[in-house]
């Protein structure tokens, strides 16, 4: 019986030990670095999905954050984010990078 416990014992330790066995490794993604001045062509337009998505793509940055004048903020810097404040009537006042 005080054999077979240690022998229980022994398996269940082995096994936390044991290297996990993990899918391909997740390829990196290339940065996207967001440049503001190629998306203030939007400033003064209404604030749809295809405005916003286009002035994410030629700013070049991987997301988009629309946000209404004013509102508080996150204090971290995303140089990979585009910031677009809107107005009280829908309209992209400032576009900006972070």
């Amino acid at each position: 019986m005080r054999l077979a416990l240690i022998v229980l014992s022994s398996t269940l330790l082995a096994a936390c030990t044991l290297p996990t066995r993990t899918s391909a490794p997740m390829a990196q993604r290339a940065l996207q670095r967001c440049d503001a001045s190629a998306a203030q062509w939007a400033v003064g337009k209404t604030n749809t999905e295809r405005n916003v998505s286009t002035a994410r793509e030629k700013s070049g940055a991987y997301m988009v954050r629309v946000l209404n004048v004013g509102q508080p903020t996150t204090r971290e810097f995303n140089a990979e984010r585009l910031n677009l404040e809107v107005d009280a009537t829908g309209r992209i006042v400032s576009a900006r990078c972070g």
